[in-house]
């Protein structure tokens, strides 16, 4: 590798009447092979992979082809972009999956309360905990900006309403009468 740099460093001297170039390195080289004809010599700078090639005018009947090392350029920003979107993706699928499935199984314990016909009051605990336990993933994937903090209200209210029906179904909760306001 220093051999193919002392060589692609080093300056030839070549004729005005070039019709093309080509500079590679060993087989076992970092550089890719570098091509040009002489219309090249109307740009400033030519440049691919890891060198810059550029003519340069020293006399009126000679050409110098000057090739320089260069530093590895940054990785594009629009792929860096693109691995995080994909790496939040990821994250942002796993923790709406949790909270869809937490809401399924509360949801699906509900409905097993309200068709059994000689539900105890008790059997609403491990419901309770259940709803607990799905309130705290909501909350969870509001804090990291999974859902929005009123998707998640509405999701948690959609739990507390099924709970309270299943309850007002089998007579264990009965809603207080509404007070109204006196008409004037």
């Amino acid at each position: 590798m220093a051999a193919s740099m002392a060589q692609c460093v080093s300056s030839l001297y070549l004729p005005a009447k070039l019709k093309s170039l080509s500079l590679t390195g060993t087989a076992n080289s970092a550089f890719k092979p570098l091509s040009f004809s002489s219309n090249a010599s109307s740009a400033n700078l030519f440049s691919t992979g890891l060198a810059s090639v550029r003519p340069v005018q020293s006399s009126p009947n000679r050409r110098s082809i000057v090739c320089e090392a260069v530093t590895t350029k940054k990785p594009d920003s629009a792929a860096k972009r693109a691995r995080q979107s994909e790496k939040r993706r990821v994250y942002n699928k796993a923790k709406k999956s949790e909270v869809r499935t937490r809401m399924k199984k509360v949801l699906e314990a509900l409905e097993v309360l309200v068709k059994k016909s000689d539900a105890q009051p008790e059997e609403v605990l491990p419901v309770e905990k259940m709803i607990a336990e799905a309130y705290s993933v909501i909350d969870k994937a509001i804090k990291v900006g999974t859902l929005h903090r009123n998707t998640g209200a509405r999701r948690k209210s959609r739990l507390a309403r099924r709970k309270k029906a299943v309850e007002i179904h089998h007579g264990w909760y009965t809603p207080s009468p509404t007070d109204t306001a006196p008409t004037v």
